[in-house]
């Protein structure tokens, strides 16, 4: 299967589309799914920001903050700054969608606190990619361009390690929202009933970063399918 895609451009083009297609819809449902348990109000009536703090609080993480940034679903967790950005449609929300949104990222803050491994692994990863995510594609462009064969290849490597990023990036992120889901459950954040509905907006999420994955693996493949026309 993959042979053929490599050897037939066309091929290469359509997965690429299809692949975009599905992260469309991925993201599609993310917000969809989030706007649907939006509506669901948790019963004891704490806010989204309020029960990061207290999960930070439980695991001594005082020196972490809460901000709230604009957007929505623009939620992050900045390890540089140990800042838990959370987003309009999050910060105020006693929502279980929003709750489980925030004890996800507070996930992340416990990941570096305990020094999970995965994560370790991607901070190492990260500069690189960092450089490679913004020159990889004029290396690509002008070796095919020029025919010089070295500069296509160190463009393709340099999307390889993006992709390898992305690989190491399911872990922490599938990981960050177990971590929340058994933290609402044992602190009692929410009731069983309403941990579904923050269940089924972190998977949600989570299934933007496959699809996110797959577009980049379809692109790769479009990749090495143009690089053989300087053969």
């Amino acid at each position: 299967m993959y042979k053929f895609f490599v050897n037939n451009e066309f091929a290469a083009y359509l997965l690429v589309i299809a692949t975009v297609i599905f992260a469309y819809a991925m993201s599609a449902r993310v917000n969809s799914t989030f706007k649907k348990y939006n509506k669901v109000l948790s019963r004891n009536g704490i806010q989204a920001n309020q029960v990061a703090r207290q999960i930070l609080d439980s695991y001594g993480l005082y020196h972490i903050t809460i901000t709230h940034v604009s957007g929505n679903l623009t939620d992050h967790f900045d390890s540089r700054n140990n800042v838990i950005a959370l987003s309009d449609s999050t910060y105020y929300s006693t929502s279980v969608s929003a709750i489980g949104v925030a004890a996800h990222e507070v996930g992340h803050a416990v990941q570096y606190a305990q020094g999970y491994g995965p994560i370790k692994i991607r901070n190492a990863f990260a500069p690189v990619v960092s450089f490679g995510s913004q020159i990889w594609i004029f290396l690509f462009i002008i070796g095919m361009i020029m025919g010089i064969g070295i500069l296509v290849d160190v463009g393709i490597a340099f999307f390889l390690l993006m992709i390898l990023f992305q690989i190491i990036t399911l872990p922490v992120e599938f990981n960050a929202s177990k971590r929340a889901l058994t933290i609402i459950n044992q602190q009692f954040i929410l009731e069983d009933d309403e941990i579904e509905g923050a269940k089924k907006t972190l998977n949600a999420a989570a299934m933007t970063y496959v699809a996110s994955l797959m577009v980049s693996v379809a692109q790769l493949i479009r990749l090495l399918a143009n690089s053989k026309r300087r053969n």
